[in-house]
């Protein structure tokens, strides 16, 4: 009797701290839910520390679009097709590859 009273004694401390430590690893607040959101949390950051680059980018294309002749007759020959009035164009066709 006295030996099944001692086996008490260690299970019920033992299925505390085994209830214990499964909630702190397991929970909705343990330890992978924390490894889960830190990694969430580094992409997040990869993602804005790109979005901040763009936008210099932007910012920087603006201005050049503002104040700068060169690039906008660039752009407008990139993207539109455009030329000056003493320009000729010459067209190829397009090579046949064997």
């Amino acid at each position: 009797m006295k030996l099944r009273l001692q086996k008490r004694l260690y299970l019920i401390p033992a299925g505390c701290i085994t209830f214990i430590l499964f909630f702190t690893v397991f929970g909705d607040k343990g330890l992978l839910r924390i490894y889960e959101l830190k990694q969430d949390k580094a992409k997040v950051d990869a993602r804005l520390s790109e979005t901040r680059a763009d936008n210099e980018n932007l910012k920087r294309e603006i201005q050049a679009l503002r104040t700068d002749r060169r690039y906008i007759e660039s752009v407008a020959r990139k993207d539109f097709g455009l030329v000056r009035s003493n320009e000729v164009i010459y067209q190829f066709p397009p090579e046949k590859k064997e």
